[in-house]
C-alpha cells in the first residue's frame, strides 16, 4: 500500500483523545501503523508541551508537537522551542482585568510553564486532566516573561458572551474560541495553520502532502492549509464547512477511519 501524504497533522482534545481525554487502542494503532508506513506525525494542539508530549509518549513517538494553538512549536527529544510567536505582558491588562471583574478564571502561558494568580480544587482538578500542574504567581507585581499564551475558562454560556465582546476589541492580539469551556488569547500571527505551514516548509513539504484532522474552531486555519483537512463528526458545522470531508466522531474512533481511508490506500 502507498502513502497518500508525508504529513499528518493532529488535533489532541476532541479529535485523537475521547471527551474523557483517554485514548483508544484504535486509535493508537491507527497512528502507529501510519507512522510505521513513513509518514512524520505532528500533534498540534491547544495544550502546551506539558500537555502534549505524554500523549505523544502514550502514541509511542517522538518528534516535533505544535502546541499552544500554534504559538509555540517544540521538539519532543530535546524540549527545545524550534518556533514561538510571543506577546508583551502590557497587551494582556484588559484581559486580565476584565476576567477579575467578571469572575473568570485565567491563566498565562510561557510555552513550557502555566501561571495562576490562584487555584481552587476545581481548577486543580481541571488542570490535571491535561497533565498540567501550575504555577501559582503574584501578577499584581509582574507578569513571566516570553507569554504566547492567555486563556480564560468558564461556563459555555457565559464565555458565549465573552468571545463576542472580546472579538470586536482592538487591542493588537487576537481570541479564538478552543473548546465550548475556554477561550484563547496569542499574538496575532500565531495559529495551528501558519505553524504547520512553517514547518512544513522546513522540512520541504509541499500542502498537497500533508492530512490534518481536527474539530474545533481553532483547527479551521490548519484544516484549510492541510492538502487534506478533514474534521471530526463532533464538530461544529463551521468546522465541517472549512473541510474536505468530515470523518466519524472522537467517540467513534473516527481518526483510526480517517487514517486508514485516507492516508494511504
Amino acid at each position: 500500500m502507498s502513502l497518500n501524504y508525508d504529513l499528518i497533522a493532529l488535533d489532541v482534545d476532541g479529535t485523537l483523545l475521547r471527551d474523557d481525554h483517554g485514548l483508544t487502542v484504535a486509535v493508537r494503532d491507527a497512528v502507529q501503523e501510519t507512522a510505521a508506513r513513513g509518514a512524520q506525525i505532528v500533534l498540534c494542539t491547544g495544550r502546551g508541551p506539558s500537555g502534549a508530549l505524554p500523549i505523544l509518549g502514550e502514541l509511542a513517538l517522538g518528534g516535533t508537537v505544535i502546541t499552544h494553538n500554534g504559538a509555540a512549536t517544540v521538539k519532543s527529544e530535546d524540549r527545545s522551542i524550534v518556533n514561538e510567536f510571543a506577546m508583551e505582558p502590557g497587551q494582556l491588562m484588559d484581559f486580565v482585568r476584565y476576567c477579575r471583574e467578571h469572575g473568570l478564571h485565567f491563566d498565562v502561558n510561557t510555552a513550557f510553564d502555566i501561571w495562576v494568580e490562584q487555584l481552587s480544587p476545581e481548577a486543580a482538578l481541571m488542570y490535571s486532566r491535561f497533565h498540567a500542574e501550575p504555577i501559582v504567581g503574584n501578577f499584581e507585581q509582574e507578569f513571566p516573561k516570553r507569554l504566547v499564551k492567555f486563556t480564560a475558562a468558564g461556563p459555555k454560556d457565559q464565555l458565549d458572551q465573552v468571545e463576542k465582546e472580546w472579538g470586536a476589541w482592538s487591542v493588537g492580539l487576537k481570541a479564538i474560541r478552543s473548546g465550548d469551556l475556554f477561550i484563547d488569547v496569542h499574538h496575532p500571527e500565531a495559529n495551528k495553520g501558519m505553524a504547520l505551514k512553517q514547518l512544513a516548509e522546513s522540512r520541504g513539504i509541499e500542502p498537497a502532502r500533508i492530512l490534518a484532522i481536527g474539530n474545533y474552531y481553532n483547527d479551521i486555519t490548519m484544516l484549510q492549509y492541510a492538502g487534506m483537512g478533514i474534521a471530526m463528526g463532533n464538530s461544529p458545522d463551521a468546522v465541517k464547512l472549512s473541510a474536505q470531508a468530515v470523518a466519524l466522531s472522537n467517540s467513534e474512533d473516527g481518526v483510526a477511519h480517517a487514517l486508514r481511508q485516507y492516508a494511504w490506500s
